[in-house]
């Protein structure tokens, strides 16, 4: 079955889960890196071994668990170990998007891809969608939900693709600086978008 792949990208505490929620919601295939991510370096894992040899076991809970706000700490602190930690994890998640794309079996696949930028690798969809929104209200959002100091917080986020950049990859564009309801009002209309574009290809 030929589907219709979109990339869902924005920075850090944009909305994107929200937004894949919905669309999952609605019927689509959503494949996250974040969830990816997190899968390749669980408990057990060549991933999270290759991150303790290089970081150091201060970056283990007490049960062998990666401790994220130590290594946020770490990494964001020094672009060479945020550097070294992608190359560590990002060829694993790339394996880990192929296979879980083999297993889809509906019309519209949508890849959740914060990172992406114009030197990624991840090409070959139909759309981009970027969830945009204004820099004071994602740092509030990262703040509190991570609960992280604010210099943390700008690190994280200065260390993503700028704003510009990521709009210039865009064929289309939520912005979500409102409530839920005006999103799910745009969530709504790129969703039917999609499917009327892959209906008329299918046609």
């Amino acid at each position: 079955m030929e589907k219709f792949k979109v990339c869902l990208t924005g920075g850090i505490a944009s909305g994107k889960t929200y937004v894949s929620d919905q669309l999952e919601l609605l019927g689509a295939y959503i494949i996250d890196a974040d969830v990816l991510a997190r899968e390749v370096v669980a408990r057990g894992t060549v991933g999270l071994a290759e991150i303790v040899a290089h970081f150091g076991p201060e970056v283990l809970n007490t049960d062998n668990t990666l401790n994220r706000k130590v290594l946020k700490k770490i990494v964001f602190s020094d672009k060479n170990k945020l550097g070294l930690l992608n190359e560590i994890t990002h060829p694993l998640i790339k394996e880990a998007f192929k296979k879980q794309s083999m297993l889809n079996q509906s019309k519209l696949e949508i890849w959740v891809i914060p990172l992406l930028n114009h030197k990624s690798d991840y090409w070959g969809f139909d759309r981009v969608l970027v969830i945009d929104v204004h820099r004071k209200i994602q740092l509030a959002r990262i703040t509190k939900r991570d609960q992280v100091e604010r210099k943390v917080a700008e690190a994280i986020m200065d260390s993503q693709p700028a704003t510009n950049d990521r709009l210039k990859l865009a064929t289309d564009v939520i912005v979500n600086n409102n409530g839920f309801e005006s999103l799910d009002v745009s969530i709504h209309k790129v969703f039917n978008l999609y499917m009327n574009i892959k209906n008329q290809e299918s046609a």
